[in-house]
């Protein structure tokens, strides 16, 4: 569906996801008109800028939107964004659009939106803690002169494009075949000093004629479309949709590419996806192990260590960058298959996307984009199966991005809220789709991926040191988060369960990251969009915390007995920053990094002004530049070296205590982040992390920009988390 953008407008038809009185979730569709930071939903599209809409929503800058990927819904693909009020998040509306460039589009002009600072005629702009994210107004609306330029929405984040990291390339090439560059992955040491991979990836690079849509669309089908280009592919379903980024896919390849007497294959993959801010699409895939799917007798399963692509617009969009990469261990225990001839095989994978590129070719202009994004997907089960599932228990079910029905439907407060945009009398009310074929995932019942486990037991320091002594012997490419337990009771200090090793060599540690890897804004950044190495910090960083517990741990700073309070106690001029990273699964896993300042606040402006800010301040000024410096590919592919406002991203929580400031970071309020970290977790033992943490400055008088702190965390471990009761 085309999306409008006229005269400061962004216009075009949504669909509402609610849930109805049986607590099952619905679509309608619904025209939605953003002006300036007003949003008006239409049953029709607007015959005049005069017409009254039916529902009317004014955002400030407390609303988030999160992106929460791929859903389905009556044999319609949909992505899927949500609105929601920081200070009351019942107070929320679920929109779905019907591809993922609209989504985005949508995604980034309500951000802006929210951003900007309009006069009300009624009322005025609170802050945070006083009221929540939105202002109704029921008067009709009002069309003001001053307009924002949604056509630039292509260029609203420049930053987005060169990574702020410098790093040597992972990949040295090694061929050319098919018009492809074959690459080949560069091995990482692990703990003790070994490869820790015995199948490094090959990559397969090369340019498409197509736009980086349409062949997202394309690799992520599992239908009849996939044999017209997939020469290895014989049958595909998906196992279990995770969530809008996630899912779990089987995938039976044919056997009639695959050397002489070599037994057929097959896959069951953890498929995760993402769209970055230029329009660049990332597929990651690692094998994994699921109750629903196990070995089919005639196949051996293959072992994807990683797998995927990344989708790149060039050429103005018409044209894409593609890279396809494949790490496998095929399973063979055959003498015929020596390494040479795995890799062999791994290379003939990987020049699929030749084919991928032949096919775009021929399908040029007989309206391939049309057939793309409306084709069928499979899946393993059948609807009659899932018409099965016992009722209640699917009503007990509950997304983190939803809202139970019965809690929708209370009033938040006497005021008017974005549920308002959610009648209830629309239920029974929708706008007729035209004549158009839409792609299906068949719903099956959510479970967890992993069940319970046993509670983990706090260790004592002799306990600890055998269990660090004891990292090197655990191997497993994907560990289990809870699967082995800590022992006896014992005490410890905030600030001080995580070791420090200046000497880089003991694993599940932590020590400083050379500034001078990240880039930051210089001197003249405003007028040349140049950033220089960052040449030192503004703190010291003193320590880490690395603890699992059953809830949320949120402002340690204030723990009697803890780092922060002992300094406190003393009555000296040094103030904390503290990063309080929270993950959730089956235990809630906290990585807090303390930072301390020995000169008084006051000195440095920009970090008092953040310090003593309100929460959308903060939420638009702090930054994390990620860098994974050891690891695998897909690791680093999916963290990326860009810097990252946290705040738009994530959920912040800000402690203001005497002497510090700390900001519980919930990496689990986004879809998005919850998938790169579940597959960062998977690899972890074999990672080294380095961040950098800064606040942007955007006027003359704030640059050049000045690290807050850096940090290196060498080889974590999650099992040797200590337990907070």
């Amino acid at each position: 569906m085309e999306m409008p953008q006229i005269d400061g407008r962004m216009e075009g038809w949504l669909y509402t996801i609610r849930h109805n009185r049986f607590g099952l979730q619905f679509s309608r569709k619904r025209y939605f008109v953003l002006h300036d930071n007003n949003l008006t939903s239409f049953k029709s599209v607007p015959s005049d800028q005069n017409e009254e809409p039916d529902r009317r929503a004014s955002l400030d800058c407390c609303i988030r939107v999160t992106d929460n990927g791929r859903e389905s819904f009556h044999r319609k693909i949909l992505f899927i964004f949500t609105l929601y009020n920081t200070s009351n998040h019942l107070d929320q509306l679920k929109l779905g659009a019907s591809s993922p460039e609209e989504a985005a589009k949508w995604i980034r002009s309500l951000q802006d939106a929210s951003q900007k600072k309009f006069p009300f005629p009624d009322c005025e702009f609170v802050s945070h803690a006083e009221k929540g994210l939105v202002k109704f107004n029921v008067s009709r609306r009002s069309r003001r002169k001053n307009s924002v330029d949604w056509t630039n929405y292509s260029s609203v984040n420049v930053e987005t494009i060169a990574p702020d990291v410098i790093a040597p390339s992972p990949w040295k090439i090694f061929g050319c075949q098919n018009g492809l560059r074959l690459f080949k992955e560069a091995k990482d040491w692990d703990s003790r000093g070994r490869h820790w991979d015995d199948h490094p990836a090959i990559m397969a690079v090369g340019v498409i004629d197509g736009t980086s849509e349409d062949i997202f669309n394309t690799l992520m089908s599992l239908g009849p479309l996939r044999s017209e280009w997939d020469f290895c592919f014989y049958k595909g379903s998906v196992v279990e949709h995770l969530d809008g980024h996630t899912d779990i896919v089987n995938i039976q390849l044919y056997s009639d590419w695959l050397p002489w007497l070599m037994n057929r294959r097959d896959v069951l993959l953890r498929r995760y996806w993402r769209r970055e801010e230029d329009g660049t699409y990332v597929i990651l895939c690692h094998s994994v192990y699921h109750k629903k799917c196990p070995p089919t007798k005639g196949y051996v399963r293959a072992c994807l260590k990683s797998g995927g692509y990344v989708v790149t617009p060039v050429n103005k969009g018409k044209q894409s960058l593609v890279k396809h990469m494949v790490a496998i261990d095929w399973r063979s225990w055959n003498l015929y298959m020596r390494p040479s001839s795995e890799r062999s095989i791994t290379i003939r994978v990987v020049e699929r996307l030749a084919a991928l590129r032949e096919m775009f070719k021929a399908k040029q202009g007989h309206g391939f984009a049309e057939f793309v994004s409306g084709e069928f997907m499979q899946t393993k089960f059948s609807l009659s199966k899932i018409n099965t599932l016992p009722f209640k228990k699917e009503a007990k079910r509950i997304d983190l991005e939803l809202v139970k029905v019965e809690e929708m439907e209370k009033p938040s407060s006497a005021r008017n809220s974005l549920m308002d945009l959610n009648d209830a009398s629309d239920e029974f009310f929708d706008v007729p789709e035209p004549n158009e074929s839409y792609e299906f995932d068949s719903l099956i019942e959510n479970s967890p991926f992993s069940q319970g486990h046993s509670q983990l037991k706090l260790p004592s320091p002799s306990g600890i040191v055998k269990k660090l002594q004891d990292l090197a012997n655990n191997k497993k490419g994907y560990m289990d988060l809870q699967e082995v337990g800590m022992d006896v009771n014992s005490t410890f200090i905030y600030g001080a369960t995580l070791q420090q090793d200046p000497n880089l060599t003991m694993p599940c540690s932590w020590s400083i990251a050379d500034p001078s890897t990240f880039l930051i804004r210089g001197d003249n950044y405003l007028n040349d969009q140049q950033k220089v190495k960052a040449n030192g910090t503004m703190m010291q960083m003193v320590g880490a915390d690395w603890i699992s517990s059953d809830k949320r741990e949120d402002d340690l700073g204030g723990r009697l007995g803890g780092l922060v309070q002992e300094f406190g106690a003393k009555g000296g001029p040094e103030f904390f920053f503290i990063v309080n990273m929270q993950v959730p699964g089956s235990a809630m896993i906290s990585l807090a990094l303390y930072y301390m300042l020995k000169t008084p606040l006051e000195e440095h402006p920009l970090l008092h002004s953040f310090v003593n800010g309100d929460d959308a301040y903060r939420n638009s000024r702090f930054k994390l530049i990620p860098h994974i410096s050891k690891g695998s590919w897909i690791v680093k592919q999916s963290v990326g070296k860009k810097a990252c406002l946290v705040g738009h991203a994530l959920e912040v929580r800000y402690t203001r205590g005497k002497n510090y400031l700390e900001l519980d970071i919930d990496v689990g309020s986004s879809t998005v982040a919850r998938g790169v970290t579940n597959l960062v977790l998977g690899y972890l033992n074999n990672l080294v992390i380095e961040m950098a943490f800064l606040i942007q400055a955007n006027t003359a008088e704030e640059l050049p920009e000045l690290l807050l702190g850096t940090c290196r965390l060498n080889y974590l471990d999650v099992s040797k988390s200590l337990k907070e009761r």
